[in-house]
């Protein structure tokens, strides 16, 4: 659901892509850096703040021969990162051999999880599959205190997270410099996030003093207004409330760095579009290629697609899904 869907909230925002100045920036860059796969919707939460509403009993998984055209797409354009991402990634049937691969054609590969995956027998091993394979993590939690976090994404969700970040250390996640243990902060309500490396220091040091948990990073990511979250702004009355907050704190400095101009992000059904954002808005790249599409195709900078929750990208210091852009 985009934000577009609601244009009596609009009235007095701008579209987006009329604030940009420059027409450099309406184009993705030289060359594209990370390839963001998400390989389903499926998932064992329902969080509140989700934008690609993943949840339980959800059948739109990506499938192993969107995988390969995944890889050999990485192979085919140099990219340095692939970002493995879902709903719960690890639930696709796939997941670990698309993992494995994935380490062969491309060194830096990232995993996004809610954690308490993990806690489930299925995937008790994946601690040590993830250490195994050096895999980068970034770790979904809300925030370090349980009423917030269980609040946001279920009873005991904070609980769990925290075992399996207990074990991640244990196996050198979080201290040994080949094994980065990131943790994404997204806001529980219609508020921007705070300052990135103040929230950081935080989460550390209570992280360190209460349980004894070490992390790398702290990556804070502002809510967009699509999906879960927006019908959440609906029901709530803070929609335009919301949508008002991030236009008026527009940054122009961070248009430069915004993920959609160094990225490809592929949808389960091998649908390419570029940003994970307006993937969950349903907004493919312009051209409406799938990646079968790209196979074999020269790369040539594209024109990006832009919509009203791409405010939340640019407003303060930027957001990405690798955490503010430095604007």
């Amino acid at each position: 659901m985009e934000i577009s869907n609601y244009p009596q909230y609009l009235t007095q925002i701008p579209d987006f892509e009329s604030c940009i100045k420059n027409e450099k920036v309406k184009l993705t860059s030289d060359v594209l850096d990370v390839l963001q796969v998400n390989i389903g919707k499926l998932c064992n939460l329902s969080c509140k703040h989700c934008h690609v509403e993943a949840g339980p009993g959800i059948n739109e998984v990506m499938h192993k021969n969107v995988m390969e055209a995944c890889l050999k797409l990485c192979h085919q354009y140099g990219f340095k990162t692939i970002d493995i991402t879902g709903g719960a990634p690890e639930m696709n049937p796939d997941f670990e051999w698309f993992v494995e691969e994935s380490k062969k054609v491309c060194g830096h590969v990232i995993v996004r999880t809610n954690l308490v995956i993990m806690m489930d027998k299925p995937y008790n091993h994946l601690p040590q599959f993830y250490a195994d394979h050096k895999v980068e993590l970034v770790c979904s939690l809300p925030y370090y205190s349980p009423k917030d976090v269980n609040r946001q994404r279920g009873d005991n969700v904070f609980e769990g997270s925290i075992k399996v970040l207990k074990k991640l250390n244990e196996l050198g996640y979080g201290r040994d410099p080949e094994l980065i243990l990131n943790i994404a902060y997204n806001p529980g309500g219609a508020f921007l996030p705070p300052d990135q490396n103040s929230i950081e220091r935080e989460y550390m040091s209570k992280l360190e003093a209460e349980y004894g948990i070490s992390i790398n990073r702290v990556l804070t990511i502002t809510n967009s207004p699509i999906g879960r979250f927006a019908k959440f702004l609906v029901r709530s009355g803070n929609l335009e409330d919301y949508m008002l907050k991030l236009y008026k704190s527009f940054n122009p400095a961070t248009l430069e760095s915004m993920m959609c101009r160094k990225q490809l992000s592929v949808s389960w059904d091998g649908k390419l579009y570029d940003c994970d954002f307006n993937q969950a808005a349903d907004m493919p790249i312009k051209s409406a290629e799938t990646i079968a599409d790209y196979l074999n195709k020269p790369y040539g900078k594209r024109h990006i697609r832009f919509g009203n929750h791409c405010f939340a990208c640019t407003a303060g210091q930027g957001s990405s899904c690798g955490g503010t852009t430095g604007g």
